[in-house]
């Protein structure tokens, strides 16, 4: 096999043992939230970045922590937290931050058992394999949490789906709010 055909195989093991029905939670979830937060470090926060971006195409209000327009978060919010490991410490202490806030925190993480898990209202286990190569975990031949990072990619993709499904927005509308200054 290819190394793409090897790298998307590896893909369809990990998005295989994802439910659509939470997939269709986690969508309804943003739905029904003021606004939507999004958290994340490295590779994990490019894929929260990209999440961000496509949500505002789809109509919802989003900040991503850390920029400079990303006003306080209230309760009623959402925050939407990335980390393979679930340890990241930036995103820890901002998800710890929401739930005193009284918001919904939705990880996505391979660690069930992590402190990020332990803040969330929803965790979305992603089993793939991190950079710690921890016993158990999925064999990848790609390096560090590439494999995290790609299913997490898909699945936020999924979720923009069904979000935009609970909205009644098309294609149309949605490249309406595509950036014209490019």
């Amino acid at each position: 096999m290819n190394k793409l055909g090897a790298i998307i195989a590896e893909i369809q093991l990990v998005t295989a043992k994802i439910s659509g029905m939470q997939l269709e939670e986690f969508a309804s979830i943003l739905l029904n939230g003021k606004r939507i937060f999004v958290v994340g470090e490295g590779r994990s926060g490019l894929m929260a970045k990209s999440f961000a971006m496509r949500l505002m195409h789809l109509g919802a209000t989003v900040f991503v922590v850390g920029e400079t327009i990303t006003p306080s978060i209230n309760e009623g919010d959402i925050l939407v937290a990335v980390s393979g490991s679930g340890t990241t410490k930036g995103v820890v202490w901002v998800a710890e931050k929401a739930k005193s806030m009284n918001c919904q925190v939705v990880a996505l993480t391979t660690n069930v058992e992590s402190e990020l898990a332990s803040c969330a209202s929803l965790v979305l286990h992603v089993p793939a394999a991190t950079k710690f190569r921890k016993t158990g975990e999925l064999k990848t031949i790609q390096p560090l949490g590439s494999l995290f990072d790609q299913c997490v990619h898909v699945l936020f993709d999924t979720i923009c789906l069904h979000y935009a499904d609970l909205k009644d927005v098309n294609h149309d509308q949605v490249f309406k709010q595509h950036s014209n200054m490019e």
